[in-house]
């Protein structure tokens, strides 16, 4: 089994990024190692934990408080914990990030050209919002404030796979812990 210790790691970027994707791929290459990570993924959260909620700047705030909590406790309990959330503002991602101590949060921007998102829209909803149908949508007429300082940053391309941007996650990790043992 791997020494690989418990942590979150919060996937951000766009609706339509690959993010769900690659936590799914991320999600199979940890278990492949004998670890059981938890995934908490957005339109589940959204489906769930989160159904009273909008999507009003208000609402996504909270949104991504509980989710938070929810990896907080996951982490407590010894797991790896992969969040896949637009998260689109920046202060709230922070605000999660300080939950935690500096080395059990790994924020890894999914960074995914908004035009690639807009083709990969198999719900509409980047259509639904551009005819004014859904008002408050990320990257469309909501910001999208890209991390500055992301611990990992995958630039996606019509080229690259869900599979090979996880090992670049699990290869983080592995190398992570030579360098803290190094220490």
């Amino acid at each position: 089994m791997t020494p690989l210790k418990p942590c979150v790691i919060w996937l951000t970027g766009y609706s339509g990024a690959g993010k769900s994707t690659i936590a799914s791929a991320l999600e199979q290459q940890l278990l492949t190692l004998g670890l059981e990570p938890k995934m908490l993924d957005g339109d589940v959260v959204r489906s769930n934990v989160s159904r009273d909620l909008s999507f009003n700047k208000k609402d996504r705030a909270e949104n991504i408080r509980r989710v938070g909590d929810l990896a907080y406790q996951h982490l407590q309990a010894g797991h790896i914990v992969i969040c896949a959330f637009i998260s689109p503002f920046r202060h709230n991602r922070n605000l999660v990030r300080q939950k935690f101590n500096a080395n059990d949060f790994i924020e890894v921007f999914v960074d995914t050209p908004l035009a690639m998102c807009e083709q990969r829209d198999v719900k509409g909803l980047y259509k639904k919002s551009r005819a004014g149908i859904i008002k408050d949508f990320t990257g469309i007429d909501s910001p999208y404030e890209k991390p500055l300082d992301a611990e990992i940053h995958l630039k996606i391309s019509e080229h690259g796979s869900a599979e090979k941007s996880a090992e670049q996650v699990v290869n983080y990790l592995l190398n992570r812990i030579s360098r803290q043992s190094s220490n």
